[in-house]
């Protein structure tokens, strides 16, 4: 998915974990990007998707999703685990494109909804999710990826 000026929405390989490593560093998370590698790999096995906007450089930005099915929903879950734009790349609508993506990718993969866990200390993530659609729910975010009286509505 390209973006405008350049920016390219793409899944996320094990080739991306050095930039994604400098990416996580600059947000306070290091994680050595051997370990990133093995993650990447792994995730791709375990129902999860790591998607990663790009101009130039290291990955601008990051989400990663999984779904799951639950008791309460007749459609799977997609789950933002991180959501993550880079430190100077914020304010440019990144983290926008990236949940646009992220979206139209839980939908491709049939869920029903969206959520997305934030604590008490991300503030800005949740004025993020308010911004963006997202109503509150117990410990996050959600927000209903089919439209209201769809035959397939979580």
């Amino acid at each position: 998915m390209s973006g405008r000026y350049g920016l390219e929405i793409r899944a996320a390989n094990e080739a991306d974990a050095p930039g994604l490593a400098e990416l996580l560093y600059a947000a306070g998370r290091p994680v050595p990007p051997h370990v990133l590698a093995e993650r990447l790999a792994a995730l791709r096995g375990d129902r999860g998707t790591a998607l990663i906007a790009l101009e130039w450089g290291p990955p601008s930005g990051l989400v990663v999703f999984h779904h799951y099915r639950t008791l309460d929903a007749d459609l799977p879950i997609a789950q933002i685990t991180t959501l993550l734009v880079g430190p100077d790349e914020r304010r440019r609508g990144i983290g926008r494109l990236l949940l646009k993506a992220v979206a139209q990718a839980a939908r491709v993969s049939g869920c029903g909804t969206l959520g997305l866990s934030v604590t008490a200390e991300q503030q800005e993530l949740a004025g993020f999710c308010r911004a963006t659609g997202f109503s509150e729910h117990d410990t996050g975010f959600v927000r209903a990826l089919r439209k209201k009286g769809s035959s397939r509505e979580a």
